[in-house]
C-alpha cells in the first residue's frame, strides 16, 4: 500500500517548518495478514479476485482452527489483521473471531462489500470494534451496479458508509478502476468527502481473478496518470489544510516514482529528501510484509497469488512457512534488490518500487520475475533508453498531460 497522505504531511511540515526529518528504515515486527475467512460472497463482481459465488465452500477452516493460528500470528508478531471474503459478514462466527483478535490487541480492519449493513449489523460492527471498515464503490449507482451485478447494491453499500459514519465507525471507500470506470473517480472524490469518510484506497486493477479475465479492459496509462494527478493534488491540498483524510493506492509500485516527480514539479527543494523516505518505504511488500490466509488456510504472498500456494496452516504454522525462503518464489521475493529482468532491472527507481506488481509479471508473461506490464512510466522517466540499458537522466521531466 502507497500511503500518499503520509508523504503529503510530510511536504506540509517541511514547507512550514523549513525542514524534512529524515528517512528511517521501514521496519515492522511481523506481516500485515489479509485474510480471507470465508469465500461465499453475496456478489459476483466483475474483478473478484477470488472468484466467489453465493454458495457455501468445502473446507474452510474451523473457528478453533481460526484461533489456533492467531495464536501463531500473534506469537509472530503479526500487527494487523484484516478481515476479509468473499463477503465476511456472511461468516457466522465473524464477530467471535473479532472479538477474539482485538483482545489480543490486533489491529483489526473488515474488508465488507456494505449491502449486508443494515441498523442492525452497523451496531454490532460498531460494538466490535473494528479500527477500520473498508467499503468497495466501484463508482456511482450505473457504474457500481453493473461491476457488482446486482441493482441497488450502490443504494445499500453508501448506506452502510451513513450507518457506520453515524456511529463513529471510521470507514474508508475502496475503488478498483478500470477503463470502464475511471470517469466515476472525481464524483467518488467528492462522495467521500461529502459522507465524510476517512479513507480513500485506490487500487490498480491486478491481474488475478476475474481481474485477469478483465485485464484486456485495463485503465489505459495516461488514464492511470490522469487518476494520480488527480488524488495527488487531492492529497497535497487535505494535509496542506490539516484535514483528516487518509488517500492511499495499491497494487502499482510505480506510484512512488510517480509521487517523485509530482514533487519534482512543485516541490523540487523537497526531492532528495523526499526521495530517502520512498526508498527507506521500498516499494512492492508481497511476500515481505504483506500475506495472505485464504479460506481453506492456504498462505499465499498476498491477496493476487491464490494459484500459488507457499503451504498450509493445518500443516505447518503460519510462522514456519511464512520464514521458509527455500520456497523459489518467497526467496525471490525477499531477496533485494529482487531479481528482476528487462526495463525493471534497469529502472533507476528499483530502490523505490522494489520491482512493482510481480503477480502481474506472472499473469502476462509466465515469469515472476520479467518487467512489470502495468508499469505506466516510459523509459526516460526510469532512466532507460533500450532494455537493460541505463542512461543519464533528470528523473521525471514532467510531461504535459
Amino acid at each position: 500500500m502507497f500511503r500518499i497522505s503520509h508523504f503529503m504531511r510530510l511536504i506540509a511540515d517541511a514547507e512550514r517548518s523549513g525542514a524534512m526529518p529524515g528517512a528511517k528504515p521501514a521496519r515492522q515486527p511481523g506481516p500485515v495478514v489479509i485474510w480471507n475467512l470465508i469465500r461465499r460472497c453475496n456478489l459476483t463482481c466483475k474483478h473478484c479476485y477470488a472468484l466467489s459465488a453465493d454458495h457455501d465452500y468445502a473446507g474452510e477452516l474451523s473457528t478453533d482452527e481460526v484461533f489456533t493460528v492467531m495464536d501463531d500470528l500473534k506469537a509472530y508478531r503479526v500487527p494487523v489483521l484484516i478481515l476479509s471474503g468473499g463477503e465476511p459478514l456472511l461468516r457466522p462466527d465473524l464477530f467471535e473471531i473479532a472479538a477474539r483478535a482485538k483482545a489480543q490487541r490486533f489491529y483489526v480492519g473488515l474488508s465488507t462489500n456494505g449491502t449486508l449493513i443494515d441498523e442492525a449489523m452497523a451496531e454490532r460492527v460498531d460494538a466490535a470494534g473494528f479500527n477500520y471498515v473498508g467499503i468497495s464503490l466501484d463508482g456511482l449507482a450505473e457504474t457500481h451496479d453493473r461491476f457488482r451485478r446486482m441493482t441497488g447494491a450502490f443504494d445499500k453499500s453508501l448506506a452502510a458508509v451513513r450507518l457506520l459514519g453515524a456511529r463513529g465507525v471510521k470507514v474508508g471507500l475502496r475503488f478498483t478502476m478500470t477503463a470502464l470506470n475511471a470517469h466515476d473517480l472525481v464524483p467518488l472524490l467528492g462522495l467521500m468527502r461529502a459522507e465524510g469518510a476517512n479513507k480513500f484506497y485506490f487500487s490498480h486493477l491486478n491481474y488475478a481473478g476475474r481481474g485477469n479475465i478483465h485485464r484486456a479492459r485495463d485503465a489505459q496509462f495516461q488514464a492511470t496518470r490522469d487518476a494520480l494527478d488527480l488524488l495527488f493534488e487531492t492529497a497535497w491540498a487535505a494535509a496542506r489544510d490539516g484535514l483528516d483524510e487518509e488517500y492511499v493506492t495499491g497494487n502499482n509500485d510505480a506510484d512512488g516514482p510517480y509521487l517523485l516527480q509530482w514533487v519534482q514539479q512543485r516541490f523540487p527543494q523537497w526531492h532528495d529528501a523526499l526521495r530517502e523516505h520512498l526508498v527507506a518505504w521500498g516499494g512492492n511488500s508481497s511476500g515481505v510484509n504483506v500475506a495472505n490466509i485464504d479460506n481453506l488456510g492456504n498462505v499465499h504472498p498476498d491477496t493476487m497469488w491464490w494459484h500459488h500456494t507457499l503451504g498450509n496452516v493445518r500443516e505447518r504454522p503460519f510462522s514456519d512457512i511464512w520464514s521458509d525462503t527455500s520456497e523459489p518464489l518467497m526467496a525471490g521475493l525477499k531477496a533485494r534488490p529482487r531479481p528482476v529482468k528487462g526495463r525493471c532491472a534497469a529502472c533507476i527507481h528499483l530502490p523505490i518500487c522494489g520491482g512493482n506488481t510481480r503477480v502481474r509479471a506472472q499473469q502476462v508473461t509466465g515469469s515472476a520475475w520479467a518487467e512489470d506490464p502495468g508499469c505506466y512510466l516510459d523509459d526516460a522517466e526510469i532512466g532507460v533508453t533500450t532494455v537493460g540499458e541505463r542512461v543519464a537522466v533528470t528523473p521525471f521531466a514532467h510531461r504535459a498531460h
